[in-house]
């Protein structure tokens, strides 16, 4: 599978990713025709720079409009509807401008369609929109990763005045990304930035597990003297198989809470809401709290990206007062999802193998009970059969004839899964 990866150690904006893209091999022509597209004064000046003694690619916007000329957020969406572009790098590029569109309008507490954008409605925000639209429709990767993102720190003036770093707008769009520390006074990341890597990516990482064929980097437009202002994107092939490089990684967030006052009917309904909004897993453990009291911790593995629809559920759901968070990096066993005729039935496996082969893995639970009352045989009876079928197709024990290759067919991934391997079979991540 193609992949790449941001690796965001500078942190990033919307010219770093043109820039990094670019110095990867994406060509500029067909940016260049898009932006021509869309009948506006501006273009695209690239050229190679030195960023602390190290090459990248600079892309600058130039542009005839002057700064005060803004524009709302539906004049922006008919801009890119009219642009000579593909439907995929249309519909990015207008997903990049919604991100944009609804943390202004959560920041500022208006509705998006009277959000007056006016760092991203000038000329050159619009042209990273679309031009990083078009540039990594073109990269051709299925699978997109991140470093932890550094923000930089201090204060940058804005159209609404002098703001901390990370501004308000770029905070909101980073909420549930990792972010990494930095010493630097200055803004890294920038509202543009995180709107095209929250976009795009789907598992925040240090190092993915891929085999990596070529590198961009693109230059920021500061130049510190102590570090290179550079975006890097690496590109090449998954490599979850290689030896040495076997397990897969990325990370959630663990979520907790204690509880002394619920009932365990409130827990249970609790947890099945949780399950439905997209937690990872969902687990309860008793005990002996302050003042002899009986109580309950709640755990949740999220996803980062629903960690703030999570703790809303959690606070409605419990009434607790606070809610620990923390990150975790994960390690995992590449998996894939496949079907097994069971006893004339079809049942799905969560399945993966060892770096030595050893298959390990277990069936869904769901298939496993309609088996059992669809044949009226036990449950622990069909289970054992699947675990069997698992090792070998020729120690099940059940009537059918033999399994063919045929019919041990992996399942078709659904939108979900093709987005992410991780994914289970209902679409949420598998908490192992």
């Amino acid at each position: 599978m193609r992949v790449a990866h941001f690796d965001c150690f500078s942190g990033i904006s919307g010219n770093m990713v043109l820039g990094a893209l670019l110095d990867a091999g994406v060509p500029i022509e067909p940016i260049q025709a898009a932006l021509a597209s869309l009948q506006l004064p501006l273009r695209l000046e690239v050229r190679t720079v030195q960023r602390a003694g190290f090459r990248a690619v600079h892309v600058e916007v130039h542009a005839e409009e002057q700064p005060s000329h803004h524009r709302y957020v539906e004049e922006i969406e008919q801009l890119i509807r009219r642009a000579a572009v593909t439907p995929t790098q249309r519909e990015l590029a207008l997903k990049i401008l919604h991100r944009l569109a609804q943390a202004e309008s959560h920041v500022h507490g208006i509705a998006v369609e009277r959000v007056h954008l006016h760092e991203v409605g000038a000329l050159d925000s619009i042209a990273d929109i679309l031009g990083a639209a078009v540039a990594i429709d073109l990269l051709g990767v299925q699978q997109f990763t991140s470093s932890p993102v550094p923000t930089g720190r201090g204060t940058v003036q804005t159209a609404h005045g002098l703001m901390p770093v990370p501004t308000p707008g770029t905070l909101a769009l980073l909420q549930g990304v990792p972010l990494a520390p930095s010493d630097v006074e200055y803004e890294l990341t920038t509202p543009t930035g995180a709107a095209i890597l929250t976009s795009v990516v789907q598992h925040y990482t240090a190092t993915p597990a891929m085999r990596v064929e070529r590198v961009g980097h693109g230059a920021g437009t500061k130049n510190f003297l102590d570090r290179p202002n550079i975006l890097r994107v690496w590109v090449g092939e998954s490599a979850q198989t290689q030896p040495g490089n076997f397990y897969e990684g990325d990370f959630v967030v663990v979520l907790e809470t204690n509880l002394d006052d619920v009932t365990p009917e409130v827990l249970a309904y609790c947890q099945e809401r949780l399950l439905q909004h997209g937690a990872m897993d969902v687990f309860i453990s008793s005990g002996l709290m302050k003042k002899g009291r009986l109580g309950y911790r709640v755990t949740v593995l999220a996803p980062p990206a629903l960690v703030a629809s999570l703790q809303e559920v959690l606070f409605r759901e419990t009434g607790t007062l606070g809610i620990r968070r923390s990150w975790c990096e994960r390690v995992k066993l590449p998996r894939q999802y496949v079907q097994h005729q069971i006893d004339r039935h079809r049942v799905q496996f969560s399945q993966a193998r060892l770096p030595d082969g050893t298959p390990v893995g277990k069936p869904e639970y769901e298939d496993c009970a309609r088996t059992a009352r669809e044949t009226n045989l036990p449950l622990r009876q069909v289970m054992l059969d699947c675990y069997a079928r698992m090792v070998s197709p020729s120690l099940a024990n059940n009537n059918a004839p033999p399994i063919t290759a045929a019919q041990d067919e992996a399942t078709p991934p659904s939108t979900e899964v093709a987005q992410s391997a991780h994914a289970g079979p209902t679409g949420q991540q598998s908490s192992d």
